[in-house]
Formats: structure tokens, sequence, C-alpha cells
């Protein structure tokens, strides 16, 4: 008997070893393999690098001299005597980038960061060839660069459908991460639809692929080999890689590129309304049972939403048939919505959903951002003695914000003001008891109050005005 229980034992140890081992041969045979993979598409990833011009050297050394002529008898005395050394004219690579061919007569997705600011941009193939490479376009609000090299019959990527994807699932990344070309990094979809702060209009995949400096710009797979995605940014304290990257859908990339290569920019949508989240408490307080949609803080007078009757206090339920299950959707979903359609958005308000029609307005192209831009940056930027910098509200501005008097915070600089929670974006409208008509006005007033004493200022942020207590004293 006891023979036969030794027997019994040996006998089950066999089947749970034998069981056991199976296991761990059917999971070693599930790892995935990446190896066709990258053999396949590898070849279609290019590393970009990218250089940009110096300022003249003479410049660079003494800023503050005024600019001579390289033709100028001056230029040689001062070079000879007072230049110390002699810098170059052209910068080592500034940066270093990946991207990857769409088409085979050469045109390449990379991020705009990339090849931003550049006067000479190289492409180099997986084959070790290189081109210069030409900008064809860029948008910064979703980090998407078109670039162009002279070159035919290039290997190219196949795109998939990042809809598709499923969080958990594998993934692989290709670029050169700190120069390293083609280095390959896999891992799996951690999230979709990750909004960020400061992109409003991109769902980003987020993953745990080992993404570092120098993959921006490069390629996110799936496991059948087509590009979902394109590496975009990482979430670190150290500057390095710490398990959260974040991709642009290929859809998004690719919509962008096609308005790229047709006009050189990209039309948007806009309604005109300031929006935020709808919170367990405000939806409590509206009377209703769940915190879907994007709330209406306030709505640009004589804009699109006005136009159609949407009012403040309104939630944005669906717009033009997506639905808005966070006020972050929105802004994504009216930008990627052609100008000037007319479309229905399905509103809460006062208990009762109702359906509106509104013709969507069109956001400013870059290029007019770039103008803007240089008109601001023809202001002086020296801050007052509260740290504000401040600006003038054109008649235009003043009928949106509903304002008659006011200037604008165009920057807050470490100082009693910020200490006291003024932000960029606030309308100055008052000053103790008096209206602010325009900068100088409020400078002299703010001259004229003696150190020590408080002062109140009236600002309107959003459909909120309220008065902002400070007193006037050394910041610590």
């Amino acid at each position: 008997m006891g023979l036969q229980k030794k027997e019994m034992l040996r006998y089950i140890v066999f089947i749970l070893t034998f069981v056991i081992s199976s296991v761990a041969f059917a999971q070693k045979k599930e790892l995935p393999d990446f190896t066709g993979l990258v053999e396949k598409y590898g070849a279609a990833v290019v590393n970009i690098s990218t250089v940009q011009a110096q300022r003249d050297a003479m410049a660079q050394l003494f800023p503050d001299m005024p600019n001579i002529p390289e033709d100028s008898p001056f230029y040689e005395f001062f070079r000879r005597h007072m230049q110390p050394f002699s810098a170059p004219r052209k910068a080592e690579p500034r940066s270093m980038g990946s991207g990857f061919i769409i088409s085979a007569d050469g045109y390449i997705l990379t991020n705009a960061h990339v090849v931003e600011s550049a006067d000479e941009i190289t492409v180099k193939l997986n084959d070790k060839r290189e081109f210069s490479g030409e900008v064809i376009g860029t948008d910064k609000k979703t980090d998407i660069a078109l670039i162009k090299i002279e070159a035919e019959d290039l290997p190219k990527v196949h795109t998939g459908d990042p809809d598709e994807l499923r969080v958990g699932e594998w993934v692989v990344a290709i670029g050169s991460p700190f120069g390293f070309e083609n280095s390959v990094t896999a891992g799996i979809v951690s999230a979709k639809g990750r909004s960020l702060a400061q992109e409003n209009y991109v769902p980003f995949i987020q993953t745990d692929v080992a993404i570092n400096p120098g993959n921006s710009g490069g390629p996110l797979f799936n496991m059948d080999g087509e590009v979902v995605g394109i590496n975009s940014q990482i979430y670190s304290r150290t500057g390095g890689f710490m398990g959260l990257s974040f991709a642009i859908p290929i859809n998004v990339a690719i919509d962008i590129a096609n308005q790229l290569k047709t006009s050189g920019t990209v039309r948007r949508g806009r309604i005109g309304v300031m929006i935020q989240e709808v919170t367990k408490e405000l939806a409590e307080s509206f009377g209703i049972s769940n915190t879907r949609g994007a709330l209406v803080v306030s709505v640009e007078k004589g804009g699109p939403a006005d136009k159609a009757g949407i009012m403040s206090r309104d939630i944005i339920l669906d717009f033009n048939g997506f639905e808005v299950e966070t006020s972050s959707d929105l802004p994504r979903i009216v930008g990627n919505t052609p100008p000037d359609s007319n479309v229905s958005v399905k509103v809460w308000r006062d208990g009762s959903v109702k359906t509106v029609k509104v013709t969507v307005g069109e956001i400013p192209t870059e290029e007019t951002d770039r103008s803007h831009q240089r008109k601001q940056d023809k202001k002086t930027d020296t801050s007052n003695r509260l740290g504000l910098v401040l600006g003038e509200l054109s008649n235009q501005m003043k009928k949106q914000l509903d304002v008659d008097n006011g200037i604008i915070v165009e920057a807050v600089q470490p100082g009693i003001a910020s200490q006291a929670g003024i932000r960029k974006g606030d309308v100055i409208v008052g000053f103790n008891s008096k209206d602010v008509k325009n900068v100088d006005q409020f400078n002299q007033l703010l001259e004229k109050t003696n150190e020590g004493r408080n002062i109140a200022l009236l600002i309107k942020r959003g459909d909120l005005t309220t008065f902002i207590t400070m007193k006037l004293e050394d910041v610590d």
C-alpha cells in the first residue's frame, strides 16, 4: 500500500511538472516578436537633424553695439581689435529628432518642434543616404510638421486606425533617442484620448514605450506594422523616460499634413465660448445626475455661439453628432469641424435638452498668429512695480469682453500681483474708485500710491468681476 502511494505521488508530481512547463512554454511563445516588423518597416523611419544660423558674431559678443555691416571699415576694426575669438557663422546641429516617410516621393511626417526655427534640415535614411529637407508647413497647435526631400521610390509606412487600438496591446517605437539612430523600443498602450495641459486639439495615445529626446517625430507601430501615432511628448521630472509617453494619433496627423500640403495652413473651427468641467458639485447644484458635457462660462458677443442662442450656464452635450463627455473634448471636436459648417448642438438648459443650429467660425491661421505675435514682440515687456505687463484693449476686444473700459494683463512676473492671484488674461477695469482707461493712466495712479498702502483692483475674468486687494510693499 505504501508503494502504491509513492507511485501515486510520483505521478502527481510528474503531471504538475508537465502542466507548469507547458504553461511556461505557452507563455514564452505568446511573447511578441518584433523582428519582422522592424525589418519590414524600419527602413521608412528617418533621422532628422537641424541647424539654426547664429546671429552675426559681433552682435553676439557686443549685443548693445549698433549693427555694423560687414562691408563697413568699422566692422573690420572691431573684428580685429575687440573680438577675442572668431565665432563660427553656423551652429552645430541644434536639435535631433525622428520622422517617417509617408509617400514614396519624399513626404515625411515629424513634430513641429523638431524643425522649429531651422535654417537647414538634414534627413538621414536607414541606408545612410542624406538629403536636404524642405518644410512644407507646420502646425504648432498639434505639433505636426510636413517636410519634403527630393527622392523617389522611397520605402514608406502604412497607416492604421488609432480608434481600433485597445488599451493593453503591444506597440513599437523606432527613432533616434539621444542621436542613437534606428533604436527600437516596445511597450503597451496605457490609455487613449488623453488630454494634456495646453494641448486642446489632440486626443493623445498614452504608452509606456521608452521615449527619450530624439524620439520626437518618430512612428508608433501596432503589431500589424501600421503606424498609429507620432511620438511627441514624455512626462518626466528628470528629462528622461519615466514610463509616460504620448503619441499623436496618426489620423489627426494625416489630416493636418493634407491641409499643409494643399494650402500650407490649417483651418480650424471656433464658436466663441469659454467652458469648464462639469464637476460633481456643479452637477448636483444644477439638478442633473451625471457630469457629462462642457459647461459654458461665457459667450463671446456676436460670435457663432451667441448668434445661435447658446447661453452662459448651458451644458453642451453633443456637437455635430459627437458626444461631449468632458470639457476637454469640445475644443478638439469644434476645432476639427470645417469653418462655415452648419451644425447641430445639443445643450442642457434649465432641466431639458435643446438643439440649436450653429454656423462654425474660424480660428485665425498660423500666419495671422505670427503677425499678431510680431506686433506683440514690438511692445515693451517691462513690468510695473506690481510685476504686471499690461496692454491696451482694442474696441473689438472691449465689445467681446462686454466692457466699456479697461486694460489687459499680458504677463505676470513674480511680485505683488502674482501673490494676490492676478493672472495673465485678466482685465483690469478699476483702480480703487477710478475707472481704468489705459495703461499710462493705470501706471500714473500706481506711481502716486505710496508704499505700504492697500490698493483694490477691479478684475474681470470670464463672467466674474471682483475686487482683488494688495499692499504695496516689497515682496518676500
